[in-house]
């Protein structure tokens, strides 16, 4: 089969599944096993064989790794429920350097931490202004969301700036 084929059969079957629900379950033990077996799958569209990295493998067909896709999807949700959120300028009164930062609301429980909502604001703060700007425009923010990820092709919450 040519790789437009695979591509396409791979979003057809192991992306919809994978990204189905991802901002509520990505936070699960099996996170690292879905990594393991989606790269598993980009190798054998490739025909790769199982010791190099596939950081490069994924930016060649466009598809993003796990983790990348959840910081996709959880953008996605903030950008589209932008009204749930208080931005800083709204809380404090003071001005700040990131008044147009959204607020992040004081935590104690880790499970409120690794929830939606709270990792929802901690990612969108940490990504490029560039990109937050065009969080009025949501094909525009979708492409440049994209482009970055794909160029950085995070394989870990680690890996993202400050989180």
């Amino acid at each position: 089969m040519s790789l437009d084929v695979l591509r396409s059969t791979y979003f057809s079957y192991a992306h919809s599944i994978k990204s189905y629900g991802i901002i509520f379950w990505r936070n699960s033990s099996h996170s690292e096993e879905i990594l393991k077996n989606q790269k598993r799958i980009i190798r054998i569209i490739m025909n790769s064989s199982k010791t190099p990295s596939c950081q490069q493998i994924f930016k060649e067909l466009n598809i993003l790794p796990i983790q990348s896709q959840y910081i996709f999807s959880i953008l996605l949700f903030v950008t589209t429920n932008k009204d749930q959120f208080l931005s800083n300028s709204q809380v404090h009164k003071i001005n700040k350097m990131q008044t147009s930062d959204l607020y992040v609301p004081t935590a104690n429980l880790a499970i409120y931490q690794t929830g939606v909502y709270y990792s929802g604001i901690k990612i969108y703060n940490h990504l490029p202004t560039a990109i937050t700007g065009l969080s009025g425009d949501k094909n525009k923010f979708k492409l440049a969301l994209t482009r970055y990820l794909l160029h950085n092709s995070f394989y870990s919450q680690e890996e993202y700036p400050n989180t």
